[in-house]
């Protein structure tokens, strides 16, 4: 293939989910829904935690941060799909694919993280429900969120200033529906061995380290709930983090699997529905897997319901 210099490059191709060109409407249809419902669920999952003070606790601090993570993560994705399908044209500038790589690394990894610090969450309010309080205290809470922001933003400038080096070969189609680095990578035609490398490395960091961290959260929890007497208490933890578990499966799941086998499988198609769960379907999920089994956060958004349609 033809080698041309990085700077030279203006643009890629989103060759999206499918080539049929009579599907696109109803892909266009479907994720502008799943957009539209990620963007108010989450919206009103963060008004419903503000708006009440028995909210204003560590868990939904965290549950609020991961709301606003998914929009952040629907939002760097889907709008420009949606735009390209409208505009019958598939094409995506190079710097908005830079940066659209940049922040799903960002997004992505911030919610891999807060996963791993709401299951340290429920671990210290089972485990240690006397001393929780006094551990899972304000200051703690915003220094863990911010510390994972930090961490994911240095990862994702580390792999973009990595791929901003790299020269690109003519062929410039990718078989997916946003930039994502593996299949960004797969176009280059200098040595993205270090690329690869950091690839795995920031897998198991964002990937297997909190998938181990929550792991052994839960161990414990399963632990101290079989120890208690009543089947009350029982009930009442499992309850607490039963929300929690679906979500870990379907986002780490599959996003720890797309960059895992990205180098090792040549059916792109596969990974980008992989990818589609981690990036848009888990976002859509949330506000439903949290809300519908909190009777705190239903109450919350039937006062905040009430509240806007009572006439002033």
């Amino acid at each position: 293939m033809e080698l041309i210099n990085q700077t030279a490059v203006s643009e890629f191709l989103l060759l999206g989910l499918t080539d049929d060109p009579a599907l696109q409407p109803l892909i266009f249809s479907l994720f502008l829904s799943m957009y539209l419902v990620t963007i108010l669920g989450n919206l009103l999952i963060i008004l419903a935690v503000t708006s009440d003070p028995q909210l204003h606790t560590p868990m939904y601090f965290f549950l609020s941060n991961l709301s606003f993570t998914d929009i952040c993560i629907s939002t760097t994705t889907i709008p420009k799909m949606l735009v390209n399908i409208q505009a019958e044209d598939q094409s995506i500038s190079y710097t908005s694919c830079i940066s659209q790589v940049c922040f799903v690394l960002i997004f992505g990894g911030l919610e891999s993280c807060l996963l791993a610090v709401m299951a340290y969450d429920c671990y210290v309010a089972i485990c240690y429900p006397l001393r929780y309080t006094s551990i899972m205290n304000s200051r703690l809470c915003v220094l863990l969120v911010l510390l994972c922001l930090l961490v994911t933003t240095v990862n994702a400038l580390l792999h973009t200033l990595l791929l901003m080096r790299l020269s690109f070969c003519t062929e410039q189609g990718i078989p997916h529906f946003f930039c994502e680095l593996a299949q960004v990578l797969k176009l280059a035609c200098s040595d993205a061995l270090t690329d690869n490398i950091l690839i795995y490395v920031a897998a198991c960091m964002f990937g297997g380290l909190p998938l181990s961290g929550i792991i052994l959260s839960y161990v414990h929890i399963v632990s101290s709930d079989l120890r208690m007497p009543s089947s009350g208490g029982k009930h009442k933890a499992f309850s607490t983090c039963g929300s929690h578990l679906p979500v870990v499966s379907f986002f780490c799941g599959t996003g720890f699997g797309v960059y895992i086998s990205s180098a090792v499988t040549d059916s792109s198609r596969k990974t980008s529905v992989a990818s589609l769960m981690y990036t848009v379907v888990t976002q859509m999920l949330n506000p439903f897997i949290y809300s519908l089994r909190n009777r705190d956060i239903k109450g919350a958004l039937r006062k905040l319901i009430g509240s806007t349609a009572t006439p002033l």
